[in-house]
């Protein structure tokens, strides 16, 4: 299967995203990877339900809603009404994570749960079952740009076992220093999607050359 490429607009201009995004669905990306930061689970501010509502309206592809923030429920409420493929919360910060991800499925969105580099695997094994994706962050979440951490690769090959064993439909995505350098590792570790913003945004040879380098 090929990989899958949700491009990060947090690389997007902001005075332009409405082309930006048109940008990464004509250029062949699959998702548009949406991080939505409140300023206190990580120390950035990113975007609310108006901003991404303009970015619902120009995209042609699903989107892929990533909260880093803390009060996840209310922010599920925001963003439902866009109807994103999915939503991603970070299990560091939900204390009833099976509530979270009942809610989130009855919206009819695919739940997902986020991983922080420093989190292992195992902390969602028996979560795994209720869940269509597992986000691997191999930054630490909160700003684009930063230098790709290597041990994901084996957590990656760690949650696919665990995957295997209990939920095989599940999907394993990485966010952070995603290129043409490490994607060929990340698929022999059984990554199905990557997250790229700075890699597709700045690539040389424009936004579709850097989407069919990393598929």
């Amino acid at each position: 299967m090929m990989m899958q490429v949700a491009p990060s607009i947090l690389s997007a201009d902001f005075g332009n995203l409405a082309h930006d995004v048109k940008a990464i669905c004509d250029g062949g990306c699959d998702l548009v990877h949406v991080d939505v930061m409140d300023g206190h689970f990580v120390p950035n501010l990113t975007i609310g339900p108006v901003v991404v509502e303009a970015v619902a309206k120009a995209s042609t592809k699903p989107l892929d809603i990533h909260l880093m923030v803390e009060n996840n429920s209310f922010f599920v409420d925001l963003f439902a009404p866009l109807k994103p493929k999915y939503i991603s919360f970070h299990i560091e910060e939900e204390k009833h994570p099976h509530r979270l991800i009942q809610k989130i499925r009855s919206l009819d969105i695919s739940p997902a749960i986020t991983l922080n580099p420093h989190t292992p695997p195992e902390a969602i094994e028996f979560l795994l079952e209720d869940i269509d994706m597992v986000l691997l962050m191999s930054v630490n979440p909160g700003f684009g740009g930063q230098s790709f951490i290597p041990s994901v690769i084996e957590k990656a090959k760690r949650l696919k076992a665990l995957i295997e064993k209990r939920n095989p439909n599940c999907l394993i995505e990485v966010d952070g220093g995603v290129s043409d350098k490490n994607i060929e590792l990340l698929k022999e570790a059984g990554v199905d999607i990557v997250v790229a913003g700075s890699f597709i945004y700045k690539h040389p040879n424009g936004v579709a050359k850097a989407i069919e380098l990393l598929k």
